[in-house]
Parts: structure tokens; C-alpha cells; sequence
């Protein structure tokens, strides 16, 4: 498998939070998102340890950027069915990948 099908094989999507609450069984700070992909995908759940940048009200609304198909993960008593992607800052708090503009949820990342 060359470089550009392994990356074509991972399906990552503009997802819209719709809901977030503390996952307060979490071990590090964590909140349990519910994130909607559109009529194609509907509604998908995620882990995501985004406490330190992002207050839990803030989130209901923004536009993430999210693996879809790695199975789905137990994260301490809930199910993670896709990755919210981010990348660290100078001081290792997670900031989100977001589309620079707004799009439709569901829109594939290619």
C-alpha cells in the first residue's frame, strides 16, 4: 500500500458538536461529545481530553475534524465511535483541527 491509499483508507469527516458533558469517570480530564455528521453519517460519540482550552458550554456548535472509521473504543464507561483530532500547543493542552470556513457536517477531508 503506497502513501496516498493508506492515507485514502482512513475516513476523516467536519463533524458538528452538538452536545458535551464531563466524562467525570474519566482518569485525565475528558469530555463525552456527541457529534453530528449529517443525513449520510448521523450522530457519532467521542472521547475527547479537551478540558484545559475548552469550556463544556463553549463547544455545542463548533465544527471538529474527526477519524470515523477506527472502531469503536471503551473510554472509561463510554463509547468513543470516532477520534476528535486536534494538536498540541507550546504547553501540551490539545487544540482542535476545525475547518477555517463553515461547511456542511459530513463533508469528507481529502
Amino acid at each position: 500500500m503506497d502513501g496516498y491509499e493508506a492515507f485514502t483508507t482512513l475516513e476523516m469527516r467536519v463533524g458538528k458538536i452538538i452536545r458535551a458533558e464531563l466524562n467525570e469517570r474519566a482518569k485525565k480530564p475528558a469530555y463525552k461529545l456527541w457529534i453530528d455528521f449529517g443525513d449520510d453519517v448521523g450522530e457519532r460519540t467521542s472521547s475527547a481530553q479537551i478540558t484545559h482550552l475548552y469550556p463544556v458550554d463553549f463547544l455545542p456548535g463548533m465544527l471538529v475534524i474527526c477519524a470515523m472509521n477506527l472502531g469503536t473504543r471503551n473510554i472509561a464507561g463510554f463509547q468513543s465511535q470516532v477520534l476528535t483530532m486536534g494538536v498540541n500547543d507550546a504547553q501540551g493542552r490539545v487544540v482542535l483541527l476545525q475547518p477555517e470556513r463553515e461547511v456542511a457536517p459530513g463533508e469528507r477531508i481529502y
